[in-house]
């Protein structure tokens, strides 16, 4: 049943409300699925209610059920300062959110027979052989690192920002994402360096986040013959028809490009980055895996219904059902220990220093990743109770710096989505309101 979709645009610091009614031949009665539309309004108000506290700038927040898309809503503004609202075609910072979708592009290749997926990763990139772990405070040999470690963190491979000595060895090697300024030329030269680098931990024996799926971008290029966005344009953006997924935001889409906020020390939110002042006007030299991309959350709903559904979106399959449970099934071994993403998790709410590292909260128990386990490229619900949320058991998700998350929970065939430009991410629990919202609107 098509219905017609109404948008709230809610002036958060004039405390004015506009509505505007936009087509979305997809949207459907929440009724037909199971869901109450009395309850998922309720996810609009929570929302107006934090860009109301000046918060957050606004929203894109997207449901679907079965299929069926019952909420797809924008609240706020794209740029407080001059009045943009946010907008359903509103584009976004992805930053980590990329990720799963390097695990599609690589499971591809997967499916194709390249490469199994215990391989060490140096039969393909041989800078990644004879890798060494600093322990200790010296350096001690390490065994090998698969694709499965880095689909899963489980490499020893780190990440710019933690307050550790490979961390530091990481910003001096100036790693982190500087797009068109980036030091390295290409993504061949920048693993050629992440390479060069020791790993926080022994190959299989820990979970730490990391460029592990930059790397693997590099790994599509090897593979397939081609560049990393190439592959992703090819293999995956023009299949789903994904048309404002890119590394970059060319001229024309600079309009609909969000601008990005950090919190004040008065508990507001400060801009900054415009459109205009974005590095992501450009290409960038290096096409990152980890969290290069930008998109709208059509774009992404796409790409996380293709996950629901079992690899195959609107007659167009990219992966096989039993791929996409691999995905989306725990990784970590027995010897890793059950709270592992409590070693990124304790970060949040995120605290950055004057250096670029982030600072532990020292919430304790708050902070412990319980009930939470990690798929290819994102995390798994193991144990939905310890969370907090009602998920279902096996719930996959993912999110990215700049407040951006979705997740797929096969056991309801649900989808959720919710967009922000607030970096960093974990200021606030928007992935955990946004979930507690829907869920409490399923009424069958």
């Amino acid at each position: 049943m098509h219905i017609l979709a109404k948008i709230v645009l809610a002036a958060s610091i004039l405390g004015q409300s506009v509505q505007a009614n936009i087509e979305v031949s997809e949207l459907s009665d929440p009724e037909i699925v199971g869901m109450s539309q009395h309850r998922l309004d309720r996810i609009g108000i929570g929302m107006r209610r934090l860009i109301a506290e000046n918060k957050i700038p606004g929203t894109v927040t997207l449901v679907a059920r079965r299929g069926k898309i019952v909420h797809f809503e924008a609240n706020g503004f794209r740029n407080v300062r001059a009045s943009e609202p946010m907008e359903l075609n509103t584009i976004f910072r992805l930053f980590s959110q990329t990720k799963p979708v390097t695990g599609a592009a690589v499971m591809i290749l997967y499916e194709e027979g390249h490469f199994v997926l215990t391989d060490p990763i140096s039969q393909y990139l041989p800078e990644f052989t004879d890798m060494q772990v600093y322990a200790d405070g010296k350096l001690e040999p390490a065994g090998d690192i698969t694709i499965q470690h880095l689909l899963s963190h489980t490499s020893g491979i780190s990440y710019e920002f933690f307050p550790t000595p490979v961390g530091e060895m990481y910003r001096d090697a100036n790693l982190g994402p500087n797009g068109a300024d980036s030091p390295y030329d290409n993504l061949a030269d920048w693993t050629k360096a992440v390479a060069k680098l020791p790993l926080v931990a022994h190959p299989g024996t820990d979970w730490n986040y990391s460029v592990g799926m930059d790397v693997l971008g590099r790994l599509v290029e090897v593979i397939s013959g081609k560049s990393f966005r190439v592959f992703l344009k090819e293999r995956i953006f023009d299949p789903l028809d994904m048309k404002d997924t890119d590394f970059y935001v060319p001229e024309e889409k600079l309009s609909r490009f969000a601008s990005n906020y950090s919190p004040a020390p008065d508990g507001s939110i400060v801009m900054v980055e415009t459109p205009m002042s974005s590095p992501y006007r450009e290409l960038p030299k290096i096409e990152s895996g980890g969290g290069g991309l930008v998109g709208t959350a059509m774009d992404y709903f796409r790409f996380a219904q293709m996950l629901s559904n079992g690899g195959v979106y609107k007659g167009t399959r990219l992966l096989g059902p039993r791929t996409i449970d691999l995905m989306m099934s725990n990784q970590l071994n027995p010897e890793i220990r059950p709270d592992a993403l409590t070693s990124l998790m304790q970060y949040f709410p995120a605290q950055l220093t004057s250096s670029g590292t982030l600072e532990p909260t020292r919430r304790g128990d708050a902070t412990r990743s319980w009930g939470i386990g990690f798929g290819l490229t994102g995390f798994v619900v193991t144990d939905p109770g310890l969370t907090g949320i009602p998920m279902s058991k096996g719930t996959f998700s993912w999110g990215g710096a700049a407040t951006t998350h979705f997740w797929v929970d096969p056991k309801e065939e649900l989808v959720g989505i919710v967009l922000t430009q607030l970096l960093p991410d974990g200021t606030y629990p928007m992935r955990q309101l946004m979930q507690q919202l829907t869920y409490q609107a399923i009424v069958d």
